[in-house]
């Protein structure tokens, strides 16, 4: 973890974070607290940290909970757009779990939705339904409390390479994938109807997997190709063609890997409207989109008022059935960051007679004599 302007190669000894026993597969920067990140790794487990308010000094080994649960590695987390401390893992046992990071329960086991391989996880923009793509080519549409699948596509891209899908902030999702000529694909889709794409449009022969970056604030999609030296991008409107293509930015190197940055990191002096963190083989290199305006007033058009720090819910009112929008904030000042308190894991009584996850094959199987028995 170092300042996000400085580039190039870090030195042999700069701290690190690192407590997990196999290599880290993916992490998640908590979108309510700013010292607080997930990891997920090949260990099977899922540990949460708390960066030291002015970074790191030392490296971290002590993470601040550990969430054990799945049987296989740990390839995706990903936490609640709205509700505090709500956390979900997606591994390679094809299990989706949803944890309450706050007393390091999983709380929703959803481990018998998917055959195959989950490809990625996308919650919508008030957390009430994600949407995941799988390697048998299916988009599906998943209500996480109530365990149950609303909406399913088959064959959603009929190429065999890798989708993903993420949810828009009004409610459509968009995918990309293969086509069967092997050609990358990209493709809009109402959840309510999901016969037909709301559009469909190819893009080319190359084999990287188009990762996409969505800022709901402008609805513009960033493709970024793994493997490519570009990143392509779209606007998303209500007419046809419903996905426009606006530019490409293009460089010498080729991307291993991409970040973002949220909203609120973004330079609105400088009309700065999306910031990548850029993946070399030995260094990391931010990539800066700026829209040329000749005003210095603040661009209103380019900044409606985004999703701030401050959680909507608390996870228990998210579990028991609350919804909620992300509380929103201006930037017309900069975003002057808040204190963040820190985040504090209470860990329940194992002996409160709680049962664990509720897997919807436990519910349904129990047989009704075991079940009493059990009682």
């Amino acid at each position: 973890l170092f300042p996000p302007l400085q580039t190039g190669r870090i030195d042999k000894s700069y701290p690190t974070v690192c407590g997990h026993t196999g290599p880290v597969l993916d992490i998640d920067w908590c979108p309510h607290n700013d010292q607080v990140i997930a990891s997920g790794s090949e260990d099977c487990t899922v540990m949460v940290w708390q960066i030291p308010e002015n970074g790191l000094t030392l490296s971290l080994t002590e993470p601040v909970v550990v969430l054990e649960g799945h049987s296989k590695r740990v390839g995706i987390v990903s936490w609640h757009p709205t509700a505090r401390n709500v956390l979900l893992s997606a591994g390679c046992d094809n299990a989706i779990i949803i944890w309450n990071v706050g007393t390091g329960e999983a709380l929703i086991n959803l481990d018998d939705m998917h055959v195959d391989m989950i490809y990625n996880v996308s919650w919508n923009r008030n957390g009430s339904l994600i949407c995941t793509a799988s390697k048998d080519k299916k988009v599906r549409v998943i209500d996480p409390r109530k365990q149950e699948i609303v909406a399913e596509k088959e064959k959603t891209h009929e190429g065999a390479r890798p989708m993903r899908a993420i949810f828009l902030a009004d409610g459509n999702i968009f995918t990309t994938g293969f086509s069967r000529m092997s050609e990358r694909q990209l493709a809009l889709w109402n959840p309510k109807n999901m016969e037909e794409p709301i559009a469909l449009h190819e893009m080319d022969t190359s084999n990287g997997v188009l990762l996409p970056f969505y800022d709901p604030d402008t609805n513009i999609i960033y493709l970024c190709g793994k493997g490519d030296s570009s990143i392509r991008y779209f606007e998303i409107t209500d007419e046809s063609p419903y996905v426009h293509y606006l530019n490409t930015f293009s460089s010498k190197e080729p991307q291993r890997g991409m970040g973002f940055m949220p909203k609120r990191g973004l330079d609105v002096n400088k009309c700065e409207i999306a910031r990548f963190f850029k993946l070399h083989e030995r260094k990391c290199e931010p990539i800066i989109m700026t829209v040329p305006r000749k005003s210095d007033l603040f661009q209103d058009d380019l900044y409606p008022d985004t999703a701030g720090p401050e959680a909507a819910l608390e996870a228990e009112e998210w579990f028991e059935g609350k919804n909620a929008d992300p509380l929103l904030i201006s930037l017309k000042h900069g975003y002057i960051p808040g204190k963040n308190r820190d985040l504090k894991v209470v860990k329940k009584n194992i002996l409160d007679n709680k049962p664990a996850a509720n897997k919807k094959s436990d519910l349904i199987n129990a047989p009704k004599k075991a079940a009493d028995a059990s009682n």
